[in-house]
């Protein structure tokens, strides 16, 4: 069992430091994810882990932790999900990828279009940035036109270069791959129209993902405060939210209206937070929440639109879509149609948001108790909470934000941020908010006396720099 007490461990033991140079030495960035990697992360945090359940997973040593990372929000009922692993044990059974098409995938794209009304066709694949990058094809196909516009604010939407070069990570990048992306602001309508204006007829798409912390509403809206319910299609304020407005713009311009549902999609609402928000795009792109972990990401849309990448249409100029031997891959596509029939039987996503709400609740009176309610909070809704760490003078620090997470991992419970699956009960609940109890108490000291004093290790640092 991990420490209950604010004494520091001692440092990370031969074996782990073994393991982390093991991964470096294999790996580039010791994992296949920038945001897995060491510098996202105390310190004393376990190189690796070895396997999960629930709501838990395990280090080499055979600690236990409380996880809120849930494999970078990718799993939403809980690690090894029974139900879920005997389905696509399932699907092995019957082959794992065939020499054509097959009934799996089959019922897996009639499964997507049943359940997302903005969806008439779909194209699976393995990860999320191959998905964004076809959406963007797909965009230009149809159109005819060149740009595409995302939001600064949204730090990712694919590892292909039209989108890594607008970032802080231009190296390997020729600037002419990412000459046709722009950039505005999000919930800044006049920006967006300003790249219309500047770019007539020119604009493909407009790319985003519906909300973060930061959500589409208008100015004084009091929906958020009460979401769930009533999203915005049970609103009755009258003015559009900002997604409404993007996609009338969209509309009237020719543009194709992208939602990148990577993140929102089966946790804002089972039918993706595009019914949350009471909007209809043109695209859509699914991945993280698809299949309880599985490697399983789609682009899907409207008929007319998705077509372009079609082979039945005598004499229509082809496009090359989407072509990738292990998109349709049976036990992966198997684990999305049963996590499918879970959320549907279950009301998972009332779960998360109810769960969500306890815990933003508890953090805060935990926070005030300690007296740190400036200096530590969270943001965003209860769907979509990242807490917010503060120093002495009122600004955000990292780290603040590592001491945080170090003294949570003395105590059992790992939170670089906050993803909750169905898993996290109210046993978790409990031991989460008596970590945090103790994690603060260390925070309150270190405001007084120096994190410096307290911190064992260097600050994590932001993925997007441009120098390790």
């Amino acid at each position: 069992m991990m420490t209950t007490s604010s004494t520091p461990p001692a440092p990370a033991n031969d074996d782990f430091e073994s393991l982390r140079a093991r991964l470096h030495r294999a790996i580039p960035g010791g994992a296949h994810t920038y945001s897995r990697g060491d510098d996202q992360f105390p310190a004393i945090a376990p190189p690796l882990f070895v396997r999960g359940k629930g709501a838990h997973a395990w280090d080499s040593a055979g600690n236990r932790f409380l996880d809120y990372g849930m494999a970078l929000r990718a799993v939403t009922l809980g690690y090894a999900d029974p139900r879920v692993n005997a389905a696509a044990a399932a699907e092995m059974d019957k082959g794992v990828n065939l020499t054509r098409a097959t009934l799996t995938e089959l019922q897996a794209a009639e499964a997507l279009i049943d359940l997302v009304p903005s969806v008439e066709m779909v194209k699976f694949a393995k990860n999320g940035s191959n998905v964004t990058t076809a959406a963007v094809k797909i965009a230009r196909a149809y159109t005819g036109k060149r740009y595409v516009c995302v939001p600064r604010q949204q730090p990712f939407f694919s590892f292909d270069d039209w989108f890594i070069g607008t970032t802080a990570l231009k190296r390997g990048i020729p600037g002419e791959q990412t000459a046709s992306t722009l950039v505005f602001d999000y919930n800044d309508f006049a920006s967006l129209q300003a790249l219309f204006a500047a770019h007539p007829g020119e604009i493909a798409a407009v790319m985003l993902e519906p909300a973060t912390t930061l959500t589409p509403c208008v100015p004084g809206c009091s929906g958020p405060a009460n979401w769930p319910t009533p999203a915005c299609a049970g609103c009755g304020n009258p003015a559009p939210n900002f997604l409404q407005q993007v996609q009338a713009l969209c509309r009237a311009h020719g543009a194709l209206f992208v939602l990148d549902e990577m993140i929102t999609g089966f946790r804002w609402h089972l039918q993706g937070a595009q019914a949350f928000f009471d909007v209809q795009p043109d695209i859509t792109t699914f991945g993280k929440g698809m299949a309880n972990g599985f490697s399983v990401a789609a682009v899907a849309g409207r008929r007319e639109v998705m077509e372009v990448g079609s082979i039945d249409q005598p004499g229509m100029e082809r496009t090359f879509l989407l072509s990738t031997t292990h998109g349709a891959e049976m036990p992966g596509l198997g684990a999305f149609i049963e996590t499918v029939r879970i959320y549907r039987e279950e009301d998972v996503v009332g779960h998360l948001w109810q769960y969500g709400k306890q815990l933003r609740d508890g953090m805060a009176e935990v926070a005030a108790r300690h007296g740190l309610s400036k200096h530590f909070h969270t943001d965003g809704p209860a769907i979509c909470l990242n807490y917010i760490t503060r120093d002495r003078d009122g600004n955000v620090s990292l780290a603040m934000r590592t001491l945080f997470a170090q003294e949570l991992l003395k105590r059992g419970v790992m939170m670089p941020w906050i993803a909750i699956c169905q898993s996290h009960g109210a046993a978790e609940l409990a031991q989460t908010m008596d970590a945090l109890d103790g994690a603060l108490g260390v925070y309150a000291q270190a405001l007084d006396g120096g994190v410096e004093k307290f911190l064992q290790g260097p600050a994590i640092r932001p993925v997007f720099r441009t120098h390790n």
